[in-house]
């Protein structure tokens, strides 16, 4: 059955793969990104890829797609920003962006289509395993590892205050993916999972996985630790 499907952080990685796994299989998807140029060069059935910045959203662009929906089945906030700098070095903006765009901007998206959500519906928050307690720890991302840590707390956050109304919410807590974002922050570094492979594990979460799991914080790594 085709579902209604708004995933954020599409222009590249983990989210342009999620696009094409979820139109090839007849879903109707909303692409956000800052540059979606190279996701409507494909010109995919069931897909809108609009360019939409989530740290300053147009509430009017939004409301617009939403309401041809006729409801939210899924919403994957896949949108994420790393800064990897010795702590020391880390400024306080360089704080502010990161939990702008990993806690602050998908609280407010969450807030922004809440109302359109229904039972069975299921938000996907794409996290980290270094924002997991008690996990490996790197030098360098104490802004990002502790972003996503807040992001998991809000996920159980939103379970619980959402649960009568069977809204889902869990976090998927990824190791090393090879993304453009982790070849910035890590540059000349080979993850073992490539993006296709994690967005075909997130699709199935998403549509099927989630339905006996809600408010969990998942590891999703090929690697020990």
């Amino acid at each position: 059955m085709s579902k209604n499907i708004i995933i954020t952080g599409t222009s590249s990685g983990i989210g342009f793969e999620l696009v094409k796994i979820f139109a090839q299989e007849k879903n109707r998807v909303l692409a956000l990104s800052r540059d979606n140029s190279k996701l409507r060069g494909l010109n995919l059935d069931g897909v809108d890829a609009i360019d939409f910045d989530i740290n300053n959203p147009d509430e009017k662009k939004l409301t617009k797609f939403i309401g041809s929906f006729q409801g939210i089945d899924v919403l994957i906030n896949n949108a994420g920003y790393l800064v990897n700098k010795p702590f020391e070095e880390t400024t306080l903006s360089d704080f502010k962006n990161t939990y702008l765009t990993n806690v602050f901007s998908v609280a407010m998206l969450i807030k922004s289509t809440i109302s359109h959500m229904r039972e069975g519906s299921n938000v996907v928050n794409i996290s980290s395993i270094g924002g997991v307690q008690g996990s490996v720890k790197f030098p360098g991302l104490s802004a990002y590892s502790s972003s996503k840590g807040a992001l998991n707390i809000l996920t159980e956050m939103l379970a619980e205050e959402y649960k009568d109304k069977k809204i889902h919410f869990n976090s998927l807590a990824l190791g090393s993916v090879q993304t453009k974002m982790l070849e910035k922050a890590f540059p000349g570094f080979q993850a073992s999972t490539s993006a296709k492979d994690m967005a075909k594990f997130i699709c199935n979460f998403a549509t099927e996985g989630y339905k006996l799991i809600n408010g969990k914080v998942i590891s999703i790594s090929s690697t020990t630790p």
